[in-house]
């Protein structure tokens, strides 16, 4: 275990954002990084910010503290039943491979969440989600330690608090646990979930005959290729913000003055509302200034087109989020963590 001071995390984020972490180390399992809190940091004090695939977060600034790769490998099956298989993956494994994993082993219910950028350890804080399924549909518990009271602990689901795109580590928990595997389950029959976006689309242009979850996972990746950059080509955090849920009588008042309006059922009274269009129709898509833009392919996408800083970006996305209030009367939220 290395640890390193003034340490570059521009490799460490989607972003490419150059920012410098007082102190950096990496960790591959959870006694390596109990000797590193034992040893080396004071949590009670020490700002510390655990990474993973950096692909949630936008440096604005030099971090002064601790940054903790988290670097736990690993995939297997812990059990089977009659309907589900219970896999649990390292925090450090890619997601999209953890995906690919799950259906080269005909393990069903994560092909709607394939080419997510990240780490699985990411999933659960974020519950990320993508065309009708969201980590908490397919969570069964995960391991975390404890930096203060330096144990183990494992959470289930109803510990979670899991939100659209929160949970409990965003919340009441955030900087106090760092998680060392998750614990999906995956089913044994597929439950197909093909009618959120352009998926039945996609699979009919495909000429898919028999439906099965490669193919709905080769689907997904093509509709996310032909709209999203790829980081390692174009510094970006995927979706910068969430689709904000509003009452469905203010969605109806504003369905009058703009008919087009994309909305969502998000629950009795509310609707949720597609925050790419309501960005698209202030103007932004396509927007540059300097190395700081918003994709023309996807509005929801903020890039660093090679140089830009953090401050840049989070500028624009302050903008962007002023106009849709002015013209919408909408307060988009970050979906992005700014540190």
């Amino acid at each position: 275990m290395q640890i390193h001071h003034h340490f570059s995390l521009r490799p460490y984020n989607s972003f490419g954002i150059e920012a410098l972490a007082r102190s950096f180390a990496s960790f591959n399992t959870a006694e390596e990084l109990s000797e590193l809190v034992t040893e080396q940091l004071h949590p009670e004090k020490d700002q510390i910010l655990v990474l993973g695939g950096g692909s949630n977060i936008l440096f604005t600034k030099d971090f002064d503290g601790w940054v903790l790769h988290n670097r736990i490998k690993g995939i297997g099956l812990l059990r089977e039943d009659d309907r589900h298989f219970y896999l649990q993956a390292g925090a450090g494994e890619n997601w999209h491979g953890f995906v690919q994993y799950c259906i080269d082993h005909n393990y069903a219910g994560a092909e709607n969440l394939s080419l997510i950028p990240g780490n699985v350890g990411a999933s659960p804080i974020q519950n990320i989600g993508a065309y009708g399924v969201e980590i908490k549909d397919l969570f069964h518990e995960l391991e975390a330690f404890d930096l203060f009271e330096k144990q183990v602990r494992t959470f289930r689901s109803a510990d979670c608090d899991f939100g659209y795109r929160d949970s409990i580590f965003k919340k009441s928990a955030k900087g106090r646990y760092v998680i060392l595997n998750v614990t999906y389950r995956l089913n044994k029959k597929p439950d197909f979930h093909i009618g959120y976006g352009a998926i039945t689309q996609e699979l009919e242009r495909m000429g898919v005959q028999e439906l099965d979850i490669r193919a709905v996972s080769e689907a997904v990746m093509h509709i996310r290729s032909s709209k999203l950059p790829d980081p390692g080509q174009t510094g970006n955090a995927g979706s910068f913000f969430k689709n904000p849920v509003i009452s469905s009588v203010q969605y109806t008042d504003l369905a009058h003055e703009y008919p087009h309006i994309p909305g969502y059922v998000a629950g009795e009274g509310f609707t949720k509302v597609a925050a790419g269009w309501l960005i698209e129709q202030c103007g932004w898509k396509g927007y540059r200034k300097g190395d700081a833009g918003c994709y023309p392919k996807q509005a929801l996408v903020l890039v660093n087109y090679g140089n830009a800083s953090g401050k840049e970006i989070l500028d624009l996305s302050q903008a962007i989020i002023d106009s849709v209030e002015k013209k919408f009367g909408i307060l988009l939220e970050r979906e992005v963590n700014v540190v």
